[in-house]
């Protein structure tokens, strides 16, 4: 066990999906996996493993931020041998070409955040996911015959920002950041520090350029195209 998650050795599949609400986790588990069992409520952070079409997985929610999927990730990866995360999650779009209910992939994730810097010196503004991931995750999003957009996120620190300017919009043109979440940046860092895998995929929940907006409800179940995608993915690994 660790301080966040009173899990034992095995009680935990090699891929976990995760969803920033633990109630979006608990979905999952109810709706698509079969013979589920809880192995995690410590903070309410729910954790459930089960099998999806034969097949072992678990999903487990990250809580929102950095730190938050920090320290969930790193304690999966590094204490419960799991190999892949893929962090199924809602985003806020800078742009027209993200829409609200889209599901992005990101490629790549930008954030002002020292989290990296400070876990072990790395200096950059950029982190990445798992190409093998990622091409995986393309190949079963055209297998379900669903749209899956392909960019940059933003990764901030900051929902509540002071900032009044069109920040958004230099974020978009200049860093090609399509929309922003808050997690992805430090899920990517601990991967390619701990030599394993992982991988994002979004769905658009609100926007910068537009006034459409889903609800919290919504938010919880009924983003299901990334869970399905996310799902059917698990199945070649």
């Amino acid at each position: 066990m660790t301080p966040h998650n009173k899990a034992q050795k095995g009680d935990i599949a090699k891929t976990v999906l995760m969803p920033g609400d633990p109630l979006r986790a608990k979905f999952i588990a109810e709706k698509y996996l079969e013979e589920t069992v809880m192995f995690n409520d410590v903070r309410n952070m729910f954790g459930y493993t089960g099998y999806y079409k034969g097949t072992k997985v678990s999903v487990m929610g990250s809580g929102m931020g950095m730190p938050s999927i920090g320290i969930y990730s790193y304690e999966l990866y590094s204490q419960y041998d799991v190999e892949n995360i893929i962090r199924i999650g809602s985003a806020g779009s800078y742009c027209d070409k993200a829409k609200v209910f889209d599901v992005v992939l990101a490629d790549s994730a930008y954030s002002e955040s020292s989290f990296a810097k400070t876990q072990n010196g790395y200096d950059k503004d950029i982190t990445y996911p798992s190409k093998k991931l990622c091409e995986l995750i393309k190949e079963t999003t055209t297998e379900l015959k669903k749209d899956i957009i392909v960019g940059c996120v933003h990764s901030s620190d900051v929902f509540y920002r002071e900032d009044k300017t069109p920040y958004f919009q230099r974020l978009y043109e200049e860093k090609g950041c399509m929309c922003v979440e808050m997690e992805s940046f430090a899920l990517f860092h601990n991967a390619n520090v701990l030599g394993k895998n992982a991988a994002c995929i979004l769905t658009i929940s609100d926007s910068f350029v537009s006034e459409r907006i889903t609800t919290a409800l919504e938010r919880e179940k009924s983003f299901t195209d990334m869970m399905e995608i996310a799902l059917d993915t698990v199945l070649k690994l």
